[in-house]
């Protein structure tokens, strides 16, 4: 009898590397087909158990690596590490092996569902816990909290119980001031379900016991209690802090596999801006649950903390802002920054409903408001406070004419007198005598055209160089293609304050930005002239405001005849700088002024 031959190994060369990582690749693409094609005799639901993989450990995706490849007689194992990104939770790292045989003339994968984890078998299942950190809060300039967990009421409506849409409508509108449009939108939506809860405003629990007697009798309005991120008071730096609500599928696409549905995150302002940083990382476990119901760890993902974000924001100043703003119906901005480091300290936008922030990322002609810096580079150039001006009703520079507001004009004038009332002509005339550079220069000085970074986005002020004469004489009244944000003219107003521009910041950590001293002399010459358009010109209705001094501004824009303006007024008060634009409002001694005299009496 022959004896029986001895099975070789497959040859050396013949080496299964190309076929692990060939299956790895294939795993990391999704690419069930390609796996199957590589696998001895696969299992008949082979697809739908790597389906369930996935599922029960919410994988978004995965990458492999290839250790080593250990050979075992006629076959080998392949070890690999694994990185799975799990949805909601992050990465998890786990070690991983698959064993191979030679068959007809090539490497397979002999599959098993150790090839998915070493630790499954026949009948177990995944599962993950997670938890997510307390959300940091956003803290004041003082270092304490401006925000905290607490309840809000939703107050809403059931379509299908309305009986008079008209009435609802009324109701909501005289009580919390929702436009009737708002309603509509909610219940015209596709798709509205006929019993489901839409909310329409969500208000404090006190101001829902001011209006829950007037608004529960009417048939189809509704309440629901909420968990929610609170702020000091309704409106309070709203569009600047921020709010909070339920991820939308955009946001779960930008914040990436650490977020899952139904996570509450930022979705505006400082929340949206600084979620990683608020939000911390979620931790959680990750589970093998035998059939004969036995529960192993078979890791752990450690989350962080989130952590506070501390503004400028002094509570004291943005509620004067605020209130200095109630009942002012046109779209309107006021912002105020330290004097001495341009450190934020209120910033107020209006209207609540609408996201513009207006008073960071508006950008409006400044106006005569600008006659701050065109007057700094008059002093500079030499002139005094009592130095003698031409005021006419109006000039002609390069082709285009200018007039004064209301046809002003002035015998014997001078800076003061001419600043006070804000002649357009004498300071078109004024600039028209400076240094080609000199009015660039000035407005250099002021933070014009320099980048600086505030902590959410805001575009800061241009001043583009003058390409003719009436263009140049256009920019020294603010007009032209001059153009700011009402932050960037509160830090002109802290500038001319202090003798010294600082870019404004609304972060604590970006307090080094850019600064640059204004022309020497200047400083005190610019408080006797913005203290005279106070005590004098054209904001004498703040005349009662002690150490008030500021500058009007009536900034033309758009098209028709007349053209429409905004009403401006900056100042400083007390080491505070501050701007107040009302946007379509008019004239600034008029409109801006009262609003102004508000905010700095209230500090």
């Amino acid at each position: 009898m022959k004896p029986r031959p001895v099975a070789e190994p497959p040859p050396v060369a013949v080496e299964p590397h190309a076929e692990a990582r060939a299956y790895l690749q294939a795993w990391a693409s999704e690419d069930l087909a390609a796996l199957r094609r590589a696998v001895r005799s696969p299992p008949v639901d082979f697809e739908a158990r790597h389906q369930r993989f996935r599922e029960e450990l919410r994988v978004v995706s995965s990458r492999f690596e290839l250790d080593r490849i250990e050979r075992e007689g006629e076959g080998a194992v392949a070890f690999f590490h694994a990185w799975h990104v799990l949805r909601g939770l992050g990465e998890w790292r786990t070690e991983g092996a698959m064993r191979l045989v030679f068959h007809e003339g090539r490497w397979w994968v002999r599959w098993s569902p150790e090839v998915l984890h070493p630790a499954l078998r026949e009948g177990d299942h995944f599962s993950l816990t997670r938890t997510r950190p307390a959300r940091a809060a956003l803290l004041d300039g003082h270092g304490r909290p401006l925000t905290e967990d607490g309840e809000l009421i939703s107050i809403g409506v059931e379509p299908r119980r309305i009986q008079k849409r008209a009435a609802v409508a009324a109701a909501l509108q005289a009580r919390l001031g929702v436009e009737p449009a708002r309603l509509d939108k909610l219940l015209d939506a596709p798709g509205v379900s006929p019993s489901s809860f839409l909310s329409v405003i969500d208000v404090r629990p006190e101001r829902y016991q001011q209006v829950r007697a007037a608004l529960a009798p009417v048939p189809g309005i509704f309440f629901r209690k909420k968990s929610a991120r609170l702020i000091p008071a309704d409106g309070f730096a709203a569009h600047t802090l921020g709010r909070v609500g339920e991820v939308t599928a955009e946001l779960l696409a930008q914040w990436g596999p650490l977020y899952q549905r139904g996570d509450i995150v930022g979705l505006s302002g400082l929340e949206r801006a600084y979620e990683r940083q608020l939000a911390g990382r979620p931790s959680g476990e990750v589970r093998l649950t035998r059939a004969s119901g036995e529960v192993r760890v078979l890791g752990r993902i450690e989350g962080t903390p989130g952590t506070p974000l501390r503004t400028t924001l002094l509570p004291e100043v943005q509620s004067a802002a605020d209130a200095a703003l109630d009942g002012v119906t046109q779209p309107a901005a006021l912002v105020a920054v330290d004097t001495r480091t341009g450190a934020i300290l209120a910033v107020a936008s209006r209207p609540l409903g609408e996201a513009l922030n207006r008073a960071l990322t508006g950008r409006y002609p400044p106006g005569s408001t600008f006659k701050v810096i065109t007057a700094e580079a008059l002093l500079a150039g030499g002139m005094g406070v009592d130095s003698a001006l031409s005021c006419p009703a109006g000039a002609t520079v390069g082709g285009k004419q200018f007039r004064n507001f209301e046809g002003e004009a002035f015998a014997n004038a001078r800076l003061r007198m001419v600043f006070a009332h804000s002649c357009n002509t004498a300071f078109i005339m004024g600039a028209a005598g400076l240094a080609a550079d000199a009015l660039e220069s000035s407005a250099r000085r002021f933070g014009f055209g320099v980048d600086y970074g505030v902590g959410l986005p805001s575009p800061g002020a241009s001043f583009p160089g003058p390409r003719d004469e009436a263009e140049r004489a256009a920019a020294a009244i603010g007009q032209g293609r001059v153009l700011a944000t009402p932050l960037h003219m509160a830090s002109v107003a802290a500038a001319a304050g202090s003798g010294r521009w600082h870019a404004p910041y609304l972060l604590a950590d970006l307090k080094d930005g850019p600064s640059t001293a204004l022309a020497a002399g200047t400083r005190a010459k610019l408080h006797t002239l913005m203290r005279a358009v106070v005590t004098e010109g054209s904001a004498r209705a703040a005349s009662g405001v002690t150490g008030l001094a500021g500058k009007t501004g009536t900034a033309e824009f758009g098209r028709g005849t007349p053209l429409p303006t905004h009403a401006w007024f900056i100042g400083f008060r007390d080491g505070i700088g501050f701007a107040v634009l009302v946007e379509g409002g008019g004239v600034g001694g008029r409109v801006a002024v009262p609003i102004a005299a508000r905010f700095a009496s209230a500090l």
